[in-house]
């Protein structure tokens, strides 16, 4: 008994298994100490609302206001940590989103949800987001087009194809059932909220417990070696982008059951604050590296900056200043926390 207390075991005391451990209790403490330094600067900023605006910042009504403001940003933000995280980006996401509800608010899919109920105009949406994000994927794992290229043509034919088809006109919601089922609040909070949490809660599933996941991850970090090891990447990269483009439409209903309108404006310049909110959230623009829970956090942080400023009446061009400041500051600190250190 003594003798096996004493021997050392080689699969458990060899050096490579030690400095094993010691890298991932270093990602480990690397991720959880990101994390608390958004908590921290979210904590720091919800002071000063509550210092600068009072009872105002601090009632019930207005911080569901910017979990309102953050949902629609958020779903998307949780497509856009896995495109990120292979390493590519998606500046399509904002013009996607008003095509998505420009196409579920016309005459005919709303006639047709008069007959059928709200899943028309739910599924509307949601088919149009997928195809444009598997177009996207297509275009840039099998077309070997850069994914800002191929993403910036999106941006601009979908904003175009959503003017078209609106005529440049507001389409209001019409449909009874839909607004019965998505508009209002469930147990005090706004149902897109709701909408909001069960996305969050999937993708980090996805992301975290799932091959999908993990073949996410390995893409971003090389795709060469995850083509090695039997990963088609060039079809799990469509997948990844496809996933994106059904965020947006799950986002396009949500815009919908919050402004009651389909617009070929909405989602403007979304991709920016989309974006913003993944890396400052800790997710590596380089790829190999993605959080759910940084994501939600960097989102939260720019709702809750918006709000400050709105309720303090001041300049939205500061607010954009702000903003500018944050996301050089995130990069910059990616930059320094996966720099190579010298042992």
């Amino acid at each position: 008994m003594s003798e096996q207390q004493t021997s050392p075991n080689p699969a458990v005391d060899s050096p490579k298994t030690t400095a094993g451990r010691r890298r991932g209790f270093s990602a480990l403490s690397g991720g959880t100490a990101r994390n608390l330094g958004l908590v921290a600067a979210l904590l720091l900023l919800c002071l000063v609302g509550f210092l600068t605006g009072g009872e105002r910042f601090a009632s019930l009504s207005n911080l569901m206001i910017v979990l309102s403001l953050a949902s629609v940003i958020g779903v998307m933000a949780v497509g856009m940590t896995f495109v990120i995280t292979t390493g590519g980006i998606d500046l399509s996401v904002g013009s996607v989103l008003g095509l998505t509800t420009v196409w579920a608010t016309t005459l005919a899919t709303q006639n047709l949800a008069d007959q059928y109920g709200w899943i028309v105009m739910v599924t509307c949406a949601l088919l149009v987001g997928l195809a444009a994000g598997l177009v996207n994927g297509v275009i840039i794992a099998y077309g070997n087009v850069v994914a800002f290229i191929a993403t910036l043509a999106m941006l601009v034919a979908a904003r175009g194809l959503a003017e078209l088809i609106a005529n440049r006109r507001t389409q209001l919601v019409q449909s009874s059932s839909f607004e019965g089922t998505f508009e209002g609040n469930l147990l005090g909070v706004p149902k897109i909220v709701w909408i909001f949490v069960f996305v969050v809660v999937a993708g980090w599933f996805l992301l975290t417990r799932t091959t999908f996941g993990r073949r996410t991850v390995a893409v971003g970090g090389n795709p060469e070696a995850a083509r090695l090891a039997g990963i088609k990447v060039k079809r799990h990269l469509m997948y990844v982008y496809g996933l994106s483009g059904l965020t947006v439409g799950i986002a396009g209903v949500m815009m919908l059951a919050r402004t009651g309108a389909g617009s070929s404006t909405n989602g403007l310049l979304y991709e920016l604050d989309v974006i913003a909110a993944v890396v400052v959230g800790g997710t590596l623009l380089a790829g190999g590296r993605g959080t759910i829970v940084g994501t939600v956090i960097g989102v939260l942080i720019f709702a809750t900056l918006s709000n400050v400023f709105i309720i303090n009446n001041l300049d939205s061009s500061v607010q954009q200043i702000a903003k500018g400041a944050i996301i050089v500051g995130a990069v910059l600190l990616q930059q320094r926390i996966s720099a190579p250190r010298s042992t």
